[in-house]
This record gives structure tokens, C-alpha cells and sequence, in this order.
């Protein structure tokens, strides 16, 4: 029967009941084959009908991404920890009665710092009884000496004999021994007289102290609290062992590539997501294998002048300097799984849809590396692949990624190939040092070049007023301070070019003639 005949039948069943209900009472076969004729009819001319045809689907919108093979740079992440590169633990080295506290607990401290003071009356004393003991000492020995000077002369004339020689000689030589034991003791003396005083042997940020003034100090309690170099600072994190043979593996096939000496920069990433203004390196990697956590670990170096870092806070580093060659990156949404694994779907030329199987690898950021399965021009769908089947037909738009924002959902900076065309640094007038602001100005310039590789052009301005040639060595010590400063903030000073101060003339305000200009080339 054809689905047409199914659908008359089916419409045409009320009627058909309600005949029947029409012939409840008992009727005669006669009439029974009337009814059953009548149904007949009624589904035969169902039966001439023509079936529906189902609204054609227009095509499904989907944004595209084009498939573009390039070397992309890879960014990996770890959880750190900060660590002093030298905690010094300050100890009494003597025992004795702490006098007082003489600095503010948790406040920076300069080397050579007085931090304690214990009572020195006691070892002072010392002192002058080793001072009077050295004073016996040496009059002892004058006394010898003298007595083998005039015992020499009498042994010459036999008037004395040897003996009389060997006990002078042997006094004198007792006595000078004396001299020079007291004179031990007295810098023994001394020494502990000097640790009484007690001092920051570095400069750092200072803890509390761990005992109270007038506490009687021993070996068994002389810890008094810790003094932390705060710069360079170290940055401690680890990486697991499959994550080790897992880029071995990948260096050997090709599918990245390291930077030359291994030499990554590394990033510091702020708990509030924004990047933390010193770049450092990696200084030390610990041979060992850490059966416990089945990592190994890896320590990095950090210049932090300024104190932000501080010993054992939590961060992010995050390890540039390395490249997939010739790689794919699509958004992740693009990427679909299935029971047989991976897929994407392709627009091929025809406008249609195509479901393609891929091999993934690990993320970026927003984007998806494919090792397999997508080749230049590819038109990949991002948006819209839910609704599509292979061969429905598709109107695609170009995909717009978003902005990227930072971990605490501020927008990121442009990435330093988007940089502004030029950063402005102020010098006061007449000066060439910088202040507080400038240094705040390059030291977040700093953190997006370090990265790049294009040439980042120095220049400084001359003022319009006093003397040419003045103004002109002004503009260039005040460039060459803005690219000292950049070197140190880990800028490569090789990728730096001064140029030439340029004169401001005509209508020019102070301040353009106060400024360098930092440009980064496109």
C-alpha cells in the first residue's frame, strides 16, 4: 500500500466510525456490505491524492575559519612557587642577654643594618682582662729577652755556662709564646664582644622577631628571625615525566622546535592574571628524578627590584621561545568527538559540508592544534556545525575571534605585533635620569617586548629653548637612558636602535621636547 493510501485510510477513520455507530442495531448482511463498500470508496478516494512535498531547507550559516600552515609560537604554563635566592637566618652567636629589637619587624633592611643589640658589659670585661693578660705577657718577655742578652756575652767569656744560655733561651722563648696566646684571647675577646651587635648581612625584607627583648639567648634558642633577598628571586616549578618524553618525542619528530640553547624566557604571571614586568630564565634544572611527585625541577631566576614578589607566593610561569613549524591551530568549538574519535567540518567548493576525521594535539589558548587531517585553504567550520549533515548545503562568514582577556576577565594587551606605534617616556626638564612614572612606563612596555623580534627604535627630542648643542647631548643621554633601562628590564639590546634627536620647532610644547619615543617596527 503507498503512503498515500495510509494517510486516506487514516483520515478517513472518524467517518467510517461514526457509520458504524450509525448501524449499531442489528442489521442483515445486505446492509453490512453496504457499509463495508462505502468505507471502500471513501479510502479509494483517498487514494488519488497527491503526498505533501516537505519545505526545502535553505542553507545552515556557519562562520569559517581558512586553514593557514604557519610556524606558531607555543607558550607552556606551570603552577610556581617564589623563593629568596638567599634566606639568611639570623643567629646569635654568643650567650648572652638580648638588650633590644632595633629594627621594624617585616620592613626592608640594608646590609650592615643593626637588627639586635645583647648587653656587651659582660664581654667587655673580657676584653680588658685579655688586655692585662697581654700586658703581663709582653713585660714577661721584655724581662727574658733582656736576661739572653746578658747571658750571650758571659757564655762568650766562660764565665757562665752552656746551661746557663739554653734555660735564658728557652724563658725567652716561653714568654714570646705567652705574648702571642694572650693576644688570641684578646681578639677572641673582641669577636664576641662584636657579636653582641648584631646585623643584617644583606639586603632584604626582614621577618619577626622570634624572641623577646631581655630574653637570656643559648645555642638552644640564638634563632632571632630571617632577612630574604627579595632580588633576583627564584621561581621553583616542576614538570612530570611524560610531559618530559612527550617533547623529547616531539623535538625528534619535528613537531617543535626549541629555542637556540634551550634559552627560554620565562613569564611571570601575576594571581590577578596580568604579567608580572621582569622577564628572567631558566638558571638551574635538578638532575634528579622526584619519585614522590614524579617531576623533575626546574628553578628560574627573576629580577624584582621593586619587592613585588615576595618568598613563597603561588604563581604562573609561563616558558616562550618555542615554535610548532608549519602547524595548524583551529578554535576549539571546531573540534567535534565521535565514538571513532576527532572531527571538523570542511565547506568544500561546492559550499557544502564535509565531515573530516583530524588527529589533535595539546591546546592554545583558545585554539586547538591538529597534527593530521587539514591542509592549506581549508575552510573550517567554527560556528553552526550542530545543525549540519554531509552535503547540506552552508552560507559561511568569516569567523572573528574575540578579544582575549586576561585570567581575572580584563581585556590583555594587543600582542606585541599589535603594539601601539609608539610609547612616550617623560624626563623632567633639564634632567636625564628617570622618575617613578617613566620607569612605570617601560617596565610595562617592557613585558610585551621581550618577546618580540622586530626592531624597537629609540628616539629623543631636543628642546627648542637654550642652547643647540646642549640640548642635543640631553636628548641622546636621555635616550640612551630609556634603553639602558629596557636592557634591563630584559629587553635584547640588539634588536634596540637609536636614532638622531629630532629638533621640535614651530608650535611644540615643553613636554615634546622633554620625551623619547619608543617605536616598535611592524
Amino acid at each position: 500500500m503507498c503512503h498515500a493510501c495510509a494517510g486516506s485510510r487514516l483520515s478517513s477513520l472518524p467517518v467510517f466510525i461514526a457509520m458504524t455507530a450509525t448501524f449499531a442495531k442489528p442489521y442483515t448482511r445486505t446492509m453490512r456490505l453496504g457499509c463495508t463498500l462505502a468505507a471502500c470508496a471513501l479510502l479509494a478516494a483517498g487514494c488519488g491524492r497527491e503526498p505533501p512535498k516537505p519545505p526545502e531547507k535553505g542553507p545552515v550559516d556557519v562562520t569559517v575559519l581558512t586553514v593557514q600552515r604557519a610556524d606558531v609560537p607555543v607558550t607552556a604554563v606551570y603552577v610556581a612557587q617564589t623563593q629568596s635566592s638567599q634566606a639568611v637566618n639570623i643567629q646569635a652567636r654568643v650567650s648572652g642577654w638580648l638588650d633590644k629589637r632595633l629594627y621594624t619587624e617585616g620592613a626592608m633592611v640594608k646590609a650592615g643594618q643593626v637588627l639586635f643589640q645583647m648587653d656587651p658589659k659582660p664581654f667587655q670585661a673580657q676584653v680588658d682582662a685579655a688586655k692585662a693578660a697581654l700586658e703581663r705577657q709582653k713585660a714577661a718577655a721584655l724581662v727574658a729577652r733582656q736576661n739572653l742578652d746578658r747571658t750571650k756575652p758571659l757564655v762568650a767569656q766562660n764565665a757562665l755556662s752552656q746551661k746557663d744560655l739554653d734555660d735564658a733561651t728557652g724563658q725567652y722563648a716561653q714568654t714570646q709564646a705567652a705574648v702571642e696566646q694572650a693576644q688570641a684571647q684578646l681578639e677572641t675577646a673582641q669577636l664576641n664582644l662584636s657579636y653582641t651587635t648584631i646585623r643584617s648581612p644583606v639586603d632584604g625584607v626582614s621577618s619577626y622577631a622570634i624572641v623577646a627583648d631581655g630574653t637570656y639567648l643559648s645555642p638552644s634558642n640564638a634563632q632571632l628571625t630571617t632577612v630574604s633577598v627579595l632580588t633576583p628571586m627564584w621561581i621553583n616549578f616542576s614538570i612530570s615525566e611524560n610531559e618530559m618524553e612527550r617533547i623529547r618525542d616531539d623535538v625528534r619528530n619535528g613537531r617543535l622546535k626549541l629555542p637556540e640553547g634551550g634559552k627560554f624566557v620565562v613569564e611571570v604571571e601575576m594571581v590577578d592574571g596580568n604579567l608580572f614586568p621582569y622577564t628572567g630564565a631558566i638558571t638551574f634544572a635538578d638532575p634528579s628524578y622526584n619519585p614522590t611527585t614524579g617531576t623533575f625541577l626546574l628553578r628560574a631566576t627573576v629580577n624584582n627590584p621593586t619587592g613585588v614578589l615576595r618568598p613563597n607566593q603561588y604563581v604562573r610561569v609561563r616558558l616562550t621561545g618555542a615554535i610548532r613549524p608549519n602547524a595548524v591551530v583551529v578554535p576549539q568549538r571546531a573540534v567535534q568527538q565521535s565514538a571513532k574519535g576527532h572531527f571538523v567540518w570542511v565547506v568544500n567548493k561546492d559550499n557544502k559540508a564535509e565531515l573530516r576525521p583530524v588527529v589533535v594535539g595539546e591546546w592554545k589558548g583558545e585554539g586547538w592544534f591538529v597534527s593530521d587531517g587539514l591542509a592549506n585553504g581549508d575552510r573550517v567550520v567554527v560556528d553552526g556545525g550542530v545543525r549540519l549533515t554531509a552535503g547540506a548545503p552552508v552560507k559561511a562568514a568569516a569567523y572573528q575571534p574575540p578579544a582575549a582577556t586576561t585570567a581575572a576577565g580584563k581585556p590583555k594587551p594587543p600582542a606585541p605585533s599589535a603594539q601601539p606605534s609608539s610609547v612616550h617616556v617623560l624626563f623632567d626638564s633639564g634632567k636625564a635620569t628617570l622618575d617613578t612614572g617613566a620607569m612605570r612606563t617601560l617596565r610595562l612596555a617592557a613585558a610585551a617586548y621581550v618577546g618580540i623580534g622586530t626592531q624597537i627604535v629609540v628616539t629623543g627630542y631636543a628642546d627648542r629653548h637654550g642652547d643647540a648643542a646642549a640640548n642635543v647631548d640631553l636628548a641622546k643621554r636621555r635616550a640612551q637612558a630609556v634603553r639602558d633601562e629596557l636592557v634591563a628590564l630584559g629587553v635584547d639590546g640588539k634588536r634596540i636602535v637609536l636614532q638622531p634627536p629630532v629638533n621640535v620647532t614651530g608650535s611644540g610644547t615643553d613636554d615634546q621636547a622633554r620625551r623619547v619615543d619608543v617605536l616598535v617596527k611592524q
